[in-house]
């Protein structure tokens, strides 16, 4: 006989054997045990979670000539055939192939007659959601009062797919996702019942990759086994062998992303391709790297979170503290859309570097996001005592200040009042967000603008960085309305130029003035 693949052979024989699915396994040895078993059955989850085996389980109980405490002996002639899938009363429909009103029709006439040499007769359709809208109609009435002798066990994995009239006629078992730590103790009792060697990183590595399936565990153990049998399986082996990469490769781009290191992303790319590796897995790879640097930002605990090496793991906190929540936040939409994108593409290298450079510049997206990562580059730049270079190219050297130190000017101190200056404060700190609320051309003139207190009470002073800048807010009286909407505070907005404010001007209210025990120029406005 020829090889047999392992998640073949190691299907699960019993209830017992069905790791994860505790409640749902405990439910059928109970039902089996009691004899009060359903006639209809709808078995949902993501593939690999152990919905057709279960199925199978339960053809061999029901009918089982000698079950054990609701699980079948699977040593009986009734178990023998259903096993060797040479049971007249065993039915296994695929739907996705199977799915036309004939097929259904074919059903309806075998179940008028009654198992051969056993209890039941099971019928066991896989993916049943791919049926058509009219076999769904012919199948109704036999699924909702078939014979006595008839059980029906349908299995899908997009149950909202399903007409409620299907699903209200069937006992539903929701089938979960598979816990790593379950996995990777199955694929430990494998490799030692099969003698491979393999190192218990490696082990957790194809746990993970696993996704939630065993079936796809097994298969990726399957196909490590594969790659030396004379020496223990690395972790680097199973790197090479599954096409991933390495999480230091993930460090890298962050660190090119940090630098706007165009130069050294394009190579980090250029590396992956070389090393025969799939875009999709790689960007679904980078995705889970910025999910756990966001958790890695907002935990204090790691432990059960993230899958990484002490070394790796280190690394990981190193990028997580160097990079903003909010750029964090936007590298998972991008990279989320990007993997949406990737499955109807054939320029996937393409829309990579894309989403990268925007990624390094938040100034080539016009979301509410990229604003506030732009504004928070910009302040850090002045922070650390470097002009903005107007009109400098974005995208020509990976820099977007120049080096040259700001002349330092004498800060000059303006009191407001309490109510103006509070105004103030609030449009200040939302003022990134505010050109998110506009299409272009205005949300670029909003961007290129600074905002001031008037001289009037309710009033601020706009301040366009160009003329276009400006023509462009005069011609436009949207604003005061749509900020009244949003903050529920009325602005009167006067447009002026860049020479009427000081960027070095400092406001304080009158009420926190007479607070400070100190001597101050005030200079009024």
């Amino acid at each position: 006989m020829g090889y047999t693949a392992l998640y073949r052979k190691w299907r699960s024989k019993d209830f017992d054997d069905i790791v994860g699915q505790d409640a749902i396994t405990k439910s059928f040895k109970n039902q089996v045990s009691s004899g009060r078993v359903g006639h209809a059955y709808l078995f949902c989850g993501t593939r690999g979670t152990g919905k057709t085996s279960l199925a199978k389980i339960l053809a061999r109980a029901v009918n089982c000539e000698h079950p054990i405490n609701g699980n079948p002996c699977n040593e009986c002639k009734n178990c023998k055939s259903i096993l060797s899938n040479t049971s007249i009363n065993v039915y296994e429909m695929d739907a996705a192939s199977n799915n036309g009103v004939d097929d259904i029709r074919l059903i309806r006439e075998q179940v008028e007659y009654p198992p051969v040499d056993m209890k039941y007769k099971v019928y066991i359709i896989d993916e049943v959601h791919m049926l058509s809208p009219s076999a769904f109609n012919a199948f109704l009435k036999t699924l909702e009062e078939p014979p006595e002798y008839v059980i029906f066990i349908l299995a899908t994995t997009e149950p909202n797919a399903l007409p409620i009239t299907i699903l209200s006629r069937c006992q539903r078992y929701d089938f979960k996702r598979i816990s790593v730590e379950t996995i990777a103790k199955r694929l430990e009792m494998i490799t030692k019942e099969e003698n491979i060697a393999i190192s218990e990183e490696a082990l957790d590595y194809i746990a993970r990759m696993g996704d939630g399936s065993m079936r796809d565990a097994v298969s990726l153990l399957d196909q490590c086994a594969s790659y030396d049998f004379q020496q223990e399986i690395s972790y680097e082996d199973a790197l090479k062998v599954l096409g991933a990469v390495d999480t230091a490769v993930f460090s890298e781009m962050i660190s090119a992303l940090r630098q706007k290191n165009i130069q050294a992303v394009m190579e980090n790319i250029a590396t992956v391709l070389e090393q025969g590796k799939e875009l999709s897995q790689y960007v679904s790879d980078l995705l889970s790297y910025f999910r756990n640097m966001m958790l890695a930002k907002s935990v204090n605990n790691l432990q059960g979170l993230v899958d990484l090496s002490e070394e790796n793991k280190n690394r990981l906190l190193k990028d997580a503290e160097s990079m903003p929540m909010e750029e964090i936040l936007r590298g998972i939409r991008l990279l989320s859309e990007l993997l949406q994108q990737f499955r109807y593409a054939n320029q996937k290298r393409v829309l990579l570097e894309t989403c990268l450079m925007k990624l390094a510049y938040p100034e080539t997206e016009g979301t509410a996001d990229a604003l506030q990562q732009r504004m928070q580059e910009l302040e850090e730049g002045l922070r650390k005592g470097v002009r903005i270079v107007e009109g400098a190219s974005v995208l020509g050297g990976g820099k977007n200040v120049s080096e040259n130190p700001v002349e330092t000017e004498q800060e000059k101190t303006v009191k407001l009042p309490q109510a103006q200056f509070e105004d103030y404060q609030e449009l200040k700190k939302n003022w990134a967000v505010v050109p998110s609320y506009f299409p272009q051309p205005m949300r670029g003139a909003l961007v290129k603008s600074r905002i001031y207190p008037g001289k009037d009470k309710k009033s601020m002073l706009i301040i366009p960085m160009d003329d276009v800048s400006r023509n462009i807010l005069s011609s436009n009286n949207s604003l005061e309305e749509v900020l009244k909407e949003k903050y529920r505070i009325e602005y009167h907005f006067h447009i002026g130029a860049a020479e009427q404010r000081e960027r070095s001007t400092r406001y304080i209210s009158d009420e926190e003035l007479e607070k400070i025990d100190m001597p101050i120029e005030i200079t009024d406005n």
